[in-house]
């Protein structure tokens, strides 16, 4: 596959992905790893926020969030969603669609062990979406579960990942002018192989 500067090279999308985060890394003055997440509702009307991505399998990325929240019960109701990755520092992108799945054992306890305390807490403390009638109601919360968990909280059964195990997986790169260079990966199922196309700017 023919590509600029090899930044494309190869036929692992997992792989790319992992380069490109590691050069945004290093690029990037504030979270490398935010994604736009988009979901769609109940009625099909499209929502979209920021999250960090935590984690680039080898087949699937991985996210965590509230179970309980607006975009867990949109996930959890489609089934599917779509995210993109955009890094204005390297004026790079990568967009994803695919199938959703539930990361709520062992690998889910491990990050949420890797946080620090006051954000472990905060996961018991936050109803993630719901009204909240002023900060001082959620420092209280704070305060109360910090009393009952002490500082070693187990995960709440309420909070952990998501798996997107996509189908489609798309690299832009930005070109003079505005002739970038993007290609996508499409596949049926997970474990086909992957067809790769360039296409128009």
């Amino acid at each position: 596959m023919g590509d600029r500067d090899g930044i494309f090279a190869g036929d692992d999308p997992f792989e790319i992905a992992r380069r490109w985060l590691s050069d945004a890394e290093r690029a990037e003055p504030n979270d490398a790893n935010a994604i736009a997440l988009s979901t769609v509702d109940a009625d099909g009307l499209p929502n979209a926020r920021m999250v960090l991505l935590k984690e680039i399998e080898a087949d699937a990325f991985v996210f965590y969030t509230n179970y309980e929240s607006q975009k867990a019960r949109e996930l959890d109701g489609a089934g599917k969603a779509a995210f993109v990755m955009h890094w204005k520092s390297l004026r790079r992108q990568i967009r994803v669609r695919g199938v959703i799945g539930k990361e709520d054992g062992p690998q889910a306890d491990a990050y949420y062990a890797s946080r620090s305390l006051k954000s472990r807490l905060g996961a018991w403390a936050s109803k993630q979406s719901q009204p909240l009638s002023g900060r001082s109601v959620l420092m209280a919360e704070v305060a109360k579960v910090t009393a009952r968990h002490g500082t070693n909280p187990a995960r709440p059964p309420f909070w952990g990942g998501y798996r997107i195990t996509p189908s489609h997986i798309e690299f832009w790169a930005d070109g003079a002018f505005r002739l970038h260079d993007r290609f996508a990966w499409h596949r049926a199922a997970t474990g086909e192989n992957w067809r790769i196309q360039r296409l128009s700017p």
